[in-house]
């Protein structure tokens, strides 16, 4: 059964989660389907596609596969990681990629929802940034997806704190374009992605772009980055980082000691 189910219809391509067993969780499996995905439909030249789950579901996607995470021996979310790598691919399709949110948003499917250029949802939709519940150091790229869509003061609450986001919080923060009823929530996401559809998709292309250079532009010297880097090691080297995971598996509160 295929993770991702994909259907086109008037130049617009919706790409359906399909792992409900598992939460449509991020695992690598499945970002790689998605990525390949987005290779085809790029050549194909498809302008505009719809990421969304399963009708009526409860959670959208809960984010990384934790499982998969104590098999990455070093850094978690590293540059060449599926997660990473789908995000990028995401940021540099040249054309809309729209996620339509019914549900619970989790970790890293927040921070996929956030990359997405634009987000509607209905009430049901949450989102939750969630490493330092598992003692997970977050990267630098991932934090500033956060930072541009909803500011610093924000994206450090939601960091910091781990707590869901409710759907008028969400929508008034900027994470939804759209915060739309339930029962209209997929007709109204369809008629939005046919309107931009039928605009010049080469301009939108090199419009895009221009979002993401200049969203991109923070300007950072290389010791600074170093640093960063430095600091995140130590923590996905810790006690805490180690104990989280295993605490996720055990089902139980972690025994975070800062070290």
């Amino acid at each position: 059964m295929p993770l991702i189910i994909k259907d086109i219809k008037n130049r617009v391509a919706t790409l359906t989660l399909n792992n409900a067993a598992k939460k449509n969780a991020l695992s690598f499996e499945l970002c790689d389907e998605l990525i390949d995905i987005l290779k085809t439909l790029k050549r194909d030249k498809i302008p505009v596609i719809i990421i969304r789950a399963e009708e009526n579901t409860k959670t959208w996607s809960s984010g990384h596969d934790i499982s998969q995470l104590p098999k990455v021996t070093h850094e978690p979310l590293a540059y060449d990681s599926p997660m990473e790598k789908l995000l990028r691919s995401i940021q540099e399709y040249p054309g809309v990629v729209i996620s339509m949110v019914q549900g619970g948003v989790w970790g890293g499917a927040c921070d996929l929802v956030i990359t997405c250029d634009l987000t509607i949802g209905d009430h049901t939709s949450t989102f939750a940034i969630t490493p330092v519940r598992i003692g997970l150091p977050y990267n630098a790229s991932g934090i500033m997806h956060f930072i541009n869509r909803v500011g610093l003061n924000i994206a450090k609450e939601m960091f910091f704190t781990a707590k869901p986001c409710n759907a008028e919080r969400a929508f008034h923060f900027g994470i939804l374009n759209h915060l739309i009823a339930h029962d209209k929530l997929e007709s109204f996401t369809i008629d939005i992605a046919r309107t931009i559809a039928e605009n010049s998709p080469l301009a939108i292309a090199v419009i895009k772009e221009q979002f993401r250079i200049l969203s991109e532009a923070h300007p950072i010297r290389p010791e600074a980055f170093e640093r960063i880097q430095a600091l995140r090691r130590e923590v996905y080297n810790s006690h805490d980082y180690g104990e989280g995971i295993k605490a996720f598996f055990e089902k139980r509160k972690p025994n975070f000691k800062g070290e």
